[in-house]
């Protein structure tokens, strides 16, 4: 299956009167044509930079893209005008913002600003618009008679639907959903979730799903992407990472969570805090956080290791210098 999205080698910085944030670091990610990878990390690992720099959404200053690419469709993205990206920003690639609190303007009935979004990038009459942007209120459970309100007027649940619709108002070949889910209560975090599988399956559409949630990923994803520290150490798919995952920040991630056959008084957490970007470790950047942490992961960077067909982790233990965990 052709790949719809390759990210090669991406870095992106944030320079500030502090210092350099390095906040994407030598990124490597591909995403199939109709599949959807779940991107999961803890606040702070870079996955929103990596979200925005996909839509090049990355202000100047602070932000910028130092290297690497961004090919959608064999074109890469960080090499065309302004204008041509503006084309294919909302139309062909969408994005669902974080906070649905935040991504829409109070100041503009729900239904102008999904017809806006049509009228933008198809060639139409403004009543064609009008009519697609009441279907889509429909698509996502909102009844078109309240095309005329604003955002205020509606619950949270309700704004993320508004939200969705505007992202697939041009049915996107690609969506990146940030955490599209995190200001809703679980009631309406299942029913948004079950919408955007719905539309998905409806539509064709590949999906980047950004979240904390590994059990929201195993209902959505056929792909799994592990994302710490700007890097992603682990990557394959749905059963390699969740059955297989090797990474010891992985193993963290499913240790801490807590299960039904287990009786336990404690969770398991991950010793240590996320380390700051402006100033990342040398070396591995989880190894003041290992437990098989030895006097190499603190001194060079781990190579990308292939573990299986599309399986690859970053880690010590299984490239070049696994031999010093023999008899260990």
């Amino acid at each position: 299956m052709d790949n719809i999205l390759e990210i090669k080698d991406l870095v992106v910085r944030y320079e500030t009167e502090d210092g350099v944030v390095k906040a994407v670091n030598a990124v490597n990610l591909a995403l199939q044509q109709g599949a959807a990878v779940g991107l999961v990390g803890e606040t702070g690992a870079g996955k929103t930079t990596l979200a925005k720099s996909i839509l090049r959404l990355i202000q100047w200053p602070p932000g910028r893209i130092v290297s690497g690419e961004i090919i959608y469709r064999g074109q890469d993205l960080t090499q065309i005008t302004e204008e041509e990206m503006c084309k294919i920003r909302g139309n062909e690639i969408s994005m669902i913002f974080q906070d649905p609190m935040t991504a829409l303007n109070p100041v503009m009935t729900v239904g102008k600003q999904i017809s806006e979004v049509i009228a933008a990038h198809e060639n139409v009459s403004n009543d064609v618009a009008e009519e697609k942007m009441r279907e889509m209120l429909a698509m996502v459970g909102i009844d078109p008679d309240r095309a005329g309100e604003y955002p205020h007027q509606f619950s949270g649940g309700m704004k993320q639907r508004v939200v969705i619709a505007i992202a697939l108002a041009c049915n996107p070949n690609l969506l990146v959903a940030d955490e599209p889910t995190t200001a809703l209560d679980v009631t309406i975090q299942a029913q948004v979730l079950d919408l955007i599988k719905n539309l998905r399956e409806r539509l064709g559409t590949s999906m980047l799903l950004i979240t904390h949630d590994l059990g929201v990923v195993a209902q959505n994803c056929e792909y799994v992407a592990i994302m710490y520290a700007g890097e992603i150490v682990e990557q394959g798919s749905l059963r390699d990472v969740f059955k297989h995952g090797v990474h010891p920040y992985t193993e963290g991630l499913f240790d801490s969570i807590p299960k039904l056959h287990e009786d336990v008084e404690r969770l398991q957490p991950i010793d240590g805090l996320m380390p700051d970007p402006a100033n990342l470790p040398q070396g591995c950047k989880f190894h003041p956080r290992c437990r098989y942490a030895k006097d190499v992961c603190g001194t060079k960077v781990p190579e990308t290791v292939v573990l299986g067909e599309g399986h690859t982790v970053c880690c010590h233990r299984f490239g070049a210098e696994k031999d010093a965990w023999k008899g260990a």
